[in-house]
């Protein structure tokens, strides 16, 4: 992404939560009382969150933020979400943008499966009048271009976080120390940038990086490459993995193969399965990037849109370390 692009810096605490919620509010109101946009006479908008597979805790989480914060909001907009069987269903996405196209949904908030491939039904929407707002995964700055679509992400710095992780992961272990990568999807570029970040902090902290191999951020395939990691590298000492769902799946290898606590493990996404994991000891870190917020954030932006705001470049929302520290 260009260094030249617009970065907004969006802080998700909750006294910035409450403010931007009432800001949005007042901006609602002026729309409706003032005729900014024709959307808005014609009804409550229609607002469409597309996210990835819901078999992760993480856009479980997504959802029910979300789904809490159009309740809430039940006036001033309509509101469906709709996730994917799993990580790699991308026809699912498109279906899905294709389909809120068709009921002339106002508002279509996307965190993309595949950053290149969505951005063709993407730009449909946009030329069929659609506000859409990127979120969580950004879309590819080539595919956006080649679809002649100009959307802002809104979302966090993956691989700024990725290298919070290595780092603390570095620091525990010291250098010389052997480590393995398990990468997200490919085709996503929050997962090329996650990689990139762990890369960073095996060269900062002088790692040894012994292999790095994708299992497309599911739980059971990360469980089996881990599985065939051990088998195939008796001196592994630490293990990055790209999200938490692939966290889980390396803790139950290391439990099957009693190195638990042992190797050590970091993760991203600070889901509530790991937690009690990172109290034990049987990871070390993670990486909260706000799921839920980044949501709302998406349906409040989205919203802006609609009255006749533009944002372009890098919205980027929060992100943290997450260690025993913080959980007690």
């Amino acid at each position: 992404m260009s260094n030249s692009m617009k970065r907004e810096s969006v802080l998700i605490n909750a006294p910035r939560r409450a403010a931007l919620k009432l800001g949005l509010a007042g901006t609602l109101v002026l729309a409706l009382s003032c005729g900014v946009s024709p959307a808005f006479a014609a009804g409550k908008p229609k607002v469409g969150l597309i996210m990835k597979s819901l078999s992760n805790e993480f856009f479980k989480q997504m959802k029910a933020g979300a789904d809490k914060y159009a309740a809430e909001n039940k006036d001033k907009f309509d509101f469906k979400a709709v996730g994917m069987k799993d990580e790699r269903d991308f026809a699912s996405q498109v279906d899905a943008v294709e389909n809120f196209v068709t009921q002339k949904y106002d508002i279509i908030v996307v965190a993309p499966a595949d950053s290149k491939a969505m951005a063709t039904p993407l730009a449909k929407a946009v030329k069929a009048g659609v506000k859409v707002i990127n979120i969580d995964v950004p879309l590819d700055a080539d595919a956006k271009k080649k679809a002649g679509i100009d959307l802002a992400f809104f979302g966090p710095d993956n691989k700024g976080g990725a290298t919070l992780a290595g780092d603390a992961l570095a620091k525990d272990l010291g250098p010389g120390a052997k480590v393995v990568i398990l990468e997200g999807n490919p085709e996503a570029d929050n997962a090329k940038e996650r990689k990139e970040g762990f890369v960073d902090s095996v060269k900062s902290g002088k790692l040894e990086l012994l292999d790095s191999k994708t299992a497309h951020w599911e739980t059971e395939e990360a469980n089996t490459v881990m599985t065939n990691f051990l088998t195939k590298y008796k001196d592994i000492q630490g293990v990055m993995a790209a999200n938490d769902s692939m966290a889980l799946g390396v803790v139950k290898a290391l439990d099957a193969a009693g190195q638990s606590g042992k190797i050590k493990v970091v993760g991203f996404d600070n889901i509530p399965p790991v937690q009690p994991l990172i109290k034990d000891g049987k990871m070390l870190a993670t990486v909260e990037q706000y799921g839920a917020q980044m949501a709302v954030l998406g349906i409040q932006y989205g919203m802006r849109e609609l009255a006749g705001e533009k944002f372009t470049g890098w919205v980027k929302t929060d992100i943290k370390l997450v260690t025993a520290a913080d959980l007690k």
